[in-house]
């Protein structure tokens, strides 16, 4: 006889499965709203001249953002540059070598600067940066995009490296292969496809950031030559054409929002795709 209590588990099992239901609806309801809405005002200001002009002047109509597209990759190339071997490295570390003090110390403070808000680490990369070259520069944003990045890049590749077996490792010293060579040669090959989806989550995550860059690489509706010259992004044009009192400075605002989007959309599925199906499995 099954009795009271198997009906009351039962009634209490179908009524967290229907909160978790409706709390999943509502996220992804959420998402696809803001997607369709930035869709529905977004599109119709595409056009090949977006991808092709600059800005046109201020208070006329048309032009584009190719400055900003152009100036949004080479921020990201820059943070790569620099979030990619620190964290990357940092990573390994811990996963492989990192033991007692200094491990949990970085450890820590990796966790630490990860939630550090963006804004401030734009105001240390001007005050270390712009203030001692007297102007903004790419070189300014890409340094605060890649101190962003680095956190993420730690804790991801730490526990990417976690997942590969202990027999892999114990495989390799067998055959008398030094642990160097075990962790460059072994680990990090068998690892490597999910690491790499790590990296591309870490630079999904600066792709949109707009207030360190305000701070450093600042804006500019031209062609920004080298890396010693303030450079327009998406996120910052976003920000100051959605601000302006014009109404094709809007439509452009919700156009650039929208490559952007799309942008670190396709760069997350890409990362997810990576991670789910290239992982090291146990």
């Amino acid at each position: 006889m099954r009795g009271r209590p198997y009906f009351y588990r039962k009634a209490v099992n179908a009524a967290a499965l229907a909160m978790t239901g409706i709390a999943a609806a509502v996220t992804i309801g959420i998402l696809f709203g803001l997607l369709g809405y930035i869709v529905a005002h977004g599109a119709g200001a595409l056009n090949w001249s977006f991808f092709t002009k600059l800005p046109a002047p201020v208070g006329e109509t048309g032009g584009g953002m190719a400055n900003a597209i152009v100036g949004t990759l080479k921020l990201l190339l820059l943070a790569c540059a620099i979030g990619v071997p620190v964290g990357f490295l940092g990573g390994v570390y811990l996963a492989e070598f990192g033991r007692g003090r200094i491990a949990f110390l970085v450890r820590y403070a990796s966790d630490v600067l990860n939630g550090v808000p963006s804004i401030v680490v734009g105001i240390v990369a001007y005050t270390l940066i712009v203030l001692p070259m007297k102007q903004f520069s790419t070189l300014a944003g890409g340094v605060a995009l890649g101190i962003i990045m680095i956190p993420i890049v730690v804790r991801s590749t730490e526990e990417i490296l976690k997942l590969v077996p202990n027999s892999v490792r114990e495989a390799s010293l067998a055959l008398g292969i030094h642990e160097w060579k075990t962790v460059a040669f072994v680990v990090i090959p068998t690892a490597l496809r999910g690491v790499v989806a790590g990296l591309l989550l870490g630079l999904a995550r600066v792709a949109g950031e707009t207030a360190p860059l305000l701070f450093t690489a600042l804006s500019n509706r031209f062609w920004s030559h080298g890396w010693l010259e303030p450079t327009a992004s998406l996120p910052v044009m976003v920000y100051t054409y959605a601000i302006s009192p014009f109404d094709d400075w809007h439509r452009q605002a919700w156009a650039a929002a929208l490559v952007l989007i799309a942008m670190v959309l396709g760069v997350n599925i890409l990362a997810r795709i990576g991670a789910t199906r290239h992982a090291p499995h146990s």
